[in-house]
Formats: C-alpha cells, sequence, structure tokens
C-alpha cells in the first residue's frame, strides 16, 4: 500500500510538471466580465472585487450562474470549495449545456453532499443530442471543503476529458463512427448551480438534507476559459486552436497511468457495468482509453 501511494505521489509531482509546459489555460477575468447570474441573485455574493463567489443554500432557494458566452470545443477549469460538514442532500453543480433542452449537449460535474465523515462523490454525465444516462462516480480522495481544488473539461473533436486538479476521471471518446452520438454540433455555455436534491444525491436519497446546519455555503474563484466563440464545433473543419493539436487527441502515458489509479481505487459506479440497466454494455463503453 506505501509503495502505490508514493508511486501515486510521483504521477502527480510529473503531471505538475507537465502542466507548466502546457499551454496557458489562464485567462484573467473577474466574474462579471464572464458570467451573469441565472438565479436568485440573493444567494450569489462576490468577493475579492469580483475574482471569487459565494453560492448560498438555503430553505427558500438555491442559486446560479452561467457564462455570457457559449463555446465549440476548448476548455474550461474553475476552483471550487465545496460545503464543509454536513452537506447531504445537496449538489454542487458545474457543466456545460447547448440551449435547446430536448436535444441538448451536456457536460455535468455533479458533487454530491455527504454525511460529516464521509467522502465527498462526484458525478460525471455526457449527454449528446439530448441522451444520456451515462453517469460515473468517483469518491475523491481528499476533502475538497478543507481548499480549493481545481476541477476543469477538456472538449475536443476527439475526446472528452473530466479531470480533477489536473488527475483525469473520466474520459468519453468520439465514437460517432459506432454509431454513439458525440457533442460536437452545438455550442455548451457554462453553468453553475447550488441546490436540493435530497431525493437522490445522497444515498440514493436515503440521506435527507438537514437545514438545521443550513446555510450551505460553495466558493468558485479563478474562472478559467479558453475555447472558441466562433461557429458551430460541427462546422469547423479546421482549426490551429491548442486543444486541437495531437497532443490533447488522447491521454499522455502520465495521465493514462493516473486515470487508472482513479477508476481502481475510487470508482463507485459506472453505467458501463451496471446488468440492471443495461445486459449488453452501450457500444461506448467497449472503447477504453
Amino acid at each position: 500500500m506505501a509503495n502505490t501511494s508514493l508511486c501515486f505521489l510521483l504521477l502527480i509531482f510529473v503531471a505538475l510538471v507537465t502542466q507548466q509546459l502546457s499551454p496557458s489555460l489562464a485567462k484573467p477575468a473577474t466574474f462579471s466580465q464572464d458570467f451573469h447570474i441565472t438565479w436568485s441573485e440573493a444567494h450569489i455574493k462576490q468577493l475579492g472585487n469580483g475574482t471569487a463567489i459565494q453560492l448560498l443554500l438555503d430553505q427558500s432557494s438555491g442559486c446560479g450562474f452561467a457564462s455570457k458566452s457559449k463555446y465549440t470545443f476548448g476548455m474550461v477549469s474553475m476552483k471550487i470549495k465545496l460545503i464543509p460538514g454536513d452537506s447531504a442532500g445537496t449538489v454542487t453543480a458545474f457543466y456545460m449545456s447547448s440551449d435547446v433542452y430536448a436535444n441538448r449537449d451536456e457536460l455535468d460535474f455533479e458533487f454530491l453532499g455527504n454525511r460529516s465523515g464521509q467522502p465527498y462523490t462526484v458525478q460525471t454525465n455526457v449527454f449528446a443530442l439530448g441522451k444520456g444516462d451515462r453517469e460515473q462516480r468517483v469518491n475523491l480522495w481528499f476533502d475538497p471543503s478543507a481548499e480549493f481544488h481545481t476541477y476543469s473539461i477538456l472538449w475536443n473533436r476527439r475526446h472528452i476529458v473530466f479531470s480533477v486538479d489536473d488527475i483525469p476521471i473520466r474520459v468519453y471518446k468520439n465514437n460517432e463512427a459506432k454509431g454513439v452520438p458525440y457533442p460536437n454540433s452545438q455550442p455548451m455555455g457554462i453553468y453553475s448551480t447550488l441546490w436540493e436534491a435530497d431525493n437522490w444525491a445522497t444515498r440514493g436519497g436515503l440521506e435527507k438534507i438537514d437545514w438545521s446546519k443550513a446555510p450551505f455555503y460553495a466558493y468558485y474563484k479563478d474562472f478559467d476559459i479558453e475555447g472558441s466563440t466562433n461557429g458551430l464545433a460541427g462546422a469547423v473543419t479546421r482549426s490551429n486552436n491548442w486543444w486541437d493539436a495531437p497532443s490533447y487527441q488522447q491521454l499522455s502515458a502520465v495521465q493514462a497511468r493516473s486515470y487508472r489509479w482513479v477508476r481502481v481505487n475510487h470508482m463507485v459506479y459506472d453505467y458501463c457495468t451496471d446488468k440492471t440497466r443495461h445486459s449488453t454494455p452501450p457500444p461506448e463503453c467497449l472503447a477504453g482509453i
């Protein structure tokens, strides 16, 4: 066990060094430059001259915000500090979505609240042309309420990569050749919400929200977006954007090892292996990484 932990620490170190050599993803901005409040303005407070925000959930309301622009491929990341203590029944969501709900493309990070002392679970999901039901859940290997951590989505023509502190936790390949829809024809905006979902969020709804612990707070900062705002993603055939470079079309060797470590040690649910839902795994599940 000690050797496994040491090896993983070395992987993280190499990943961080590699990150320093990659294109700069930071686009300095305040919250108000790139985002607007979509829901319950009184429950969102700007901090540090707009460089950070506080989201609040109480019995009267949750809240949410969205980007002013929509993007066609690229990378978006945010640093988030989640609700501390007893957060059962709450969901803090960070996601991308297109406009038309019934036929939408959507890429989800959903942080599922917990009872004190239990690990935080992050659920990811991918919708393409309105079809979702591709949930995976990972227990985070740290306390995400103690300090800020970086959550990012890389989206290009080849694959979608969900990462936590630059460690991939989910890869969704473009398998259109196998008849699987892929999000590449609709621009997507960036959204975040804090809301009550105690009918399903914690242990399938068994753990209800404890309103005596309210109000609940989540914090965001470093709103980094690098993406194309020109035209439909599916209409773009040539690009000089860094996320279309060959090195971003697949995981590096270090990323692949980190990804396997997460799946072996921290994945707690995968729709691909849920035989009650799928007697035969969906075709995209057979592609691996």
